[in-house]
């Protein structure tokens, strides 16, 4: 199959990219740093590899990994729904249009809460909850608005994925795994203001693995792509610490993480929202996973990444 991956210059771009070629597949990343070059908003010669391709998996936003001030969360919903916006263009024009338009979309679509999993069917959306961050509505409403361009596009011919997807674990560096593997190295792999609030993730295999399920599996509309276990925050550091052999992990209050949060140029909703996400569609159509446990997948990321 020949595979268009808009935006597939980054950590999980490049997960995907590695697997799909190793499994014989012609993959074409466009990017404004590498691959076909594109602006991520007009439409360019880059649609035409979009026009007879055979699936297309649109990755392309600027990275949540930064601070949430007004221009950066600015730039994260122009990035991500322009460049919906265009794929959908690209589409809608082809005279040989892809039969599938998986686009990239986000678990923190839904609500912080702790009291029960968010699946597909039944999962509260966020936006309105009391005693969080104003700001962290407006990370939802990015999702919502990033999703809307999907359900608009006019693209009859092709089916329409969205990938709500959790925390990608691979042991590449520069991603959230390496990240919290050097704070764990550190002996600050401790909970952070009490780590109660709920971690969602994925390993990297069973992430390109769903991938290719989705590919030959006639499912619409949202999936959550997360392990069937998400767990407190403590509890994932103490997996990840076990995987690394490091006896103990400093904690950290709120305000300590702000503080790294800060010094790290990054935003603390990334640790404080509790992100309690479940596939369910993914099991109701038969996915199984390889890594359903944070143990046995942080012990795997670990030995490769050595």
């Amino acid at each position: 199959m020949k595979i268009v991956i808009p935006g597939g210059t980054g950590q999980v771009g490049t997960v995907l990219r590695r697997a799909l070629t190793a499994s014989g597949h012609e993959v074409v990343v466009i990017g404004r740093s590498g691959g076909v070059h594109w602006d991520g908003a007009t439409l360019g010669p880059w649609a035409k590899e979009i026009d007879g391709a055979d699936v297309v998996i649109n990755l392309a936003g600027r990275s949540v990994s930064c601070r949430y001030t007004a221009e950066n969360l600015q730039q994260m919903m122009r990035s991500r729904v322009d460049s919906a916006r265009v794929v959908g263009q690209a589409i809608a024009e082809a005279n040989d249009p892809p039969a599938l338009w998986l686009q990239m979309s986000t678990a923190t679509i839904y609500a912080h809460r702790f009291d029960a999993p968010n699946d597909e069917e039944t999962g509260v959306l966020g936006g309105r909850e009391q005693d969080v961050p104003g700001y962290w509505a407006y990370s939802v409403e990015i999702a919502k608005r990033w999703e809307a361009e999907l359900d608009e596009a006019d693209t009859p011919h092709t089916r329409k994925v969205a990938l709500r997807a959790a925390m990608v674990m691979s042991p590449d560096r520069g991603g959230v795994f390496d990240y919290l593997s050097w704070l764990t190295r550190l002996g600050l792999g401790g909970p952070v203001a009490g780590g109660r609030q709920y971690v969602s993730w994925i390993h990297d295999e069973d992430f390109v693995r769903a991938v290719e399920f989705l590919i030959r599996t006639p499912v619409e509309g949202a999936v959550n792509l997360a392990s069937p276990t998400p767990l407190p925050q403590r509890d994932l550091m103490r997996g990840l610490r076990s995987a690394w052999g490091v006896p103990v992990g400093l904690p950290a209050t709120g305000w300590m993480a702000e503080i790294g949060a800060f010094a790290l140029r990054t935003d603390t909703e990334l640790l404080l929202k509790s992100r309690r996400v479940v596939p369910g569609r993914l099991q109701r159509a038969g996915f199984e996973f390889h890594f359903p446990n944070w143990r046995k997948a942080a012990q795997n990321l670990a030995e490769r990444r050595r």
